[in-house]
């Protein structure tokens, strides 16, 4: 049995069919990690989607940002994006059970020692409190009035983190934590416009694997949601998003001896 950790899809189906062969993939006992970010802006969002859901208990994934984009645009609370290349799933004739499918994903995952989210983790947080949060929002996609929440997602406030948040506010950040962070202040502040390379982040910001003290450094993260970044495999830190969207590749990194694998994306970018 093998564990390969894949990067954000976005719905490139072609290149991840073209990955799971050169990983010689063996659907009746490997396992597949999708670091968030199935669909959107790519080809063929409504074919990942089918395809992933129909790898059953053989795929593992946890919900990025486009991924709650496509429930919020279904629920009709935002027009779609600039770009955006949801209308095949949203016409589907099995388009409900997708969402429903999706909404049930989870926002973190652990296992053998390894923790995946879709972007990051802020500095105060330990990995059982991040499990912890992440489930709060669990609750609140999975509940019969996920809708509220849906509607109040979006949103750049409160950008740091206090334990005595409540309602809203509270989910709202842990969800922008987990599915849009990239850089942070030393304290846990978090900006969002940036989406740039390492040298151009704004002065007072860090990476937010590099924030000072962050206590969860000493465990393993897998994550993606930052093309710019690209592939970087640290010992404790596997980010994996390497703009397959863009033209660039898709990477997968088998868990149990790191190593990678990868195929070229060269057959669409969005204008």
């Amino acid at each position: 049995m093998a564990t390969y950790a894949i990067g954000d899809l976005q719905g490139c189906l072609a290149p991840l069919h073209r990955l799971l062969a050169k990983c010689e993939f063996d659907r009746s006992c490997d396992q597949l990690w999708f670091v968030g970010d199935l669909v959107n802006r790519g080809p063929d969002s409504l074919g990942v989607l089918r395809f992933v859901k129909s790898l059953e208990d053989r795929a593992i994934i946890v919900l990025g940002n486009h991924d709650l984009h496509l429930l919020i645009v279904a629920e009709g609370f935002v027009k779609p994006h600039r770009g955006d290349t949801l209308n095949e799933i949203l016409d589907a004739p099995d388009r409900e059970a997708l969402l429903e499918w999706l909404r049930y994903r989870p926002l973190l995952h652990q296992a053998m020692g390894v923790t995946m989210v879709h972007a990051g983790l802020l500095p105060d947080w330990t990995i059982d409190q991040a499990r912890s949060l992440a489930r709060e929002v669990e609750v609140a996609l999975r509940g019969a009035n996920y809708s509220q929440f849906l509607v109040q997602m979006y949103g750049n406030t409160p950008n740091r983190w206090r334990d005595d948040l409540t309602g809203w506010d509270r989910l709202r950040i842990i969800i922008n934590a987990m599915t849009r962070l990239r850089i942070c202040t030393a304290d846990g502040a978090m900006e969002f416009s940036h989406k740039g390379e390492l040298a151009n982040i704004p002065a007072g910001f860090t990476p937010w694997y590099e924030a000072p003290g962050r206590v969860s450094a000493g465990d393993t993260i897998v994550c993606g949601h930052w093309s710019a970044l690209g592939l970087k495999l640290e010992s404790k830190l596997l980010a994996l998003d390497t703009g397959c969207l863009w033209g660039r590749c898709l990477s997968a990194v088998r868990l149990e001896d790191r190593k990678l694998f990868q195929v070229a994306c060269d057959e669409f970018m969005p204008q």
